[in-house]
């Protein structure tokens, strides 16, 4: 919006401001499936909104935007994905982003940060379980998405030496157990997750051909107990989705549960202690805000504290390459 930048606007200010605009753009086209409609072919936007039941005018509009944003080009009137949209961003492609309709549903939990903050907590929070499949499905292949790319490179930073039995605390697809089981031949993991996820957890174990080195387990873990017996608990992106009374009762049901000389492995967004940065964590918390009851980004005192109070010894941080960081506590 060159039109507000001066020395009263400044650029960078507008730039932040309008950046919704950019966004809603790439969300709806991935909503509507305008760039699965083009696939690999050069087609108008009439044909386009033929095949999706859209309006034409608007649909031409629509695309013109995502020319000018680079998403697409234009000769003539015939429209085309560039590379890198066919290669992510068209259905039934090998390299599909399929998690990025959990940014569409984001996209409704952010409208309400206002309300949210007058409120102190989510303003349409709801449980897990009573979301619906079709949420469900894209968060879980939204989460799926990330930690399947990162997730062998995280457990390979960590000291596997005596473990055999992991268990995976809200594993959803169980993309880390994946990496565990893969990382030695003889390590088995059980995913953790609720009653409606179990389901999903299965079909990806399934696709991977790892059921039977990958068993699942049903529950809440917020409520039940852990079966006892294991070497590892592994929580990621577990402990921002709770209140913090909530982590300090979940690490001390680990410390419980764990094997002698088990080890608990946290991997969250670690703030610093202003609470300013890492930018990421300080929007995550806003995003937690909005989007869960009583979830926030903690620090990384605070995390060792629960760690600590609950008997783990030697807790000490790693950081990833993927803006996150592992607490690491043993059970001694």
């Amino acid at each position: 919006m060159d039109i507000f930048k001066d020395e009263l606007y400044p650029g960078d200010v507008i730039d932040m401001i309008f950046a919704f605009q950019k966004s809603r753009v790439v969300l709806t086209a991935y909503e509507l499936d305008i760039f699965t409609a083009l696939g690999d072919e050069e087609k108008t936007a009439g044909k386009v909104s033929k095949a999706l039941g859209t309006d034409e005018r608007a649909t031409d509009r629509l695309m013109n935007a995502l020319c000018a944003l680079g998403l697409m080009r234009k000769e003539g009137e015939k429209y085309a994905n560039i590379p890198l949209a066919s290669r992510f961003l068209v259905r039934g492609k090998p390299g599909f982003a399929s998690g990025l309709m959990h940014l569409v549903h984001l996209w409704d939990s952010w409208s309400t940060l206002t309300e949210a903050v007058r409120q102190g907590t989510s303003v349409t929070h709801r449980p897990t379980d009573e979301r619906g499949e079709k949420w469900l499905r894209s968060f879980i292949a939204a989460m799926h998405d990330r930690a399947y790319r990162t997730a062998p490179a995280i457990v390979g930073l960590l000291d596997l030496s005596g473990v055999s039995r992991v268990l995976d605390i809200g594993g959803g697809s169980g993309a880390y157990s994946m990496a565990f089981v893969r990382a030695r031949d003889d390590i088995r993991a059980t995913v953790f997750d609720l009653p409606n996820v179990i389901p999903l957890s299965r079909k990806y174990l399934e696709k991977e051909k790892l059921s039977d080195r990958i068993q699942t387990k049903p529950g809440d873990y917020n409520l039940d107990e852990f079966d006892r017996g294991f070497d590892l608990h592994f929580l990621s992106a577990i402990i921002h989705s709770n209140a913090a009374d909530e982590n300090r009762k979940l690490i001390k049901k680990c410390f419980r549960a764990l094997n002698a000389n088990g080890q608990i492995i946290i991997q969250d967004f670690v703030m610093d202690e202003d609470r300013i940065s890492p930018v990421f964590g300080a929007l995550f918390a806003l995003n937690m805000l909005v989007g869960t009851a009583s979830g926030d980004t903690y620090t990384e005192s605070e995390i060792t504290s629960w760690m600590v109070e609950a008997g783990f010894k030697d807790v000490r941080r790693t950081d990833t390459d993927f803006g996150t960081s592992l607490l690491i506590g043993r059970k001694k």
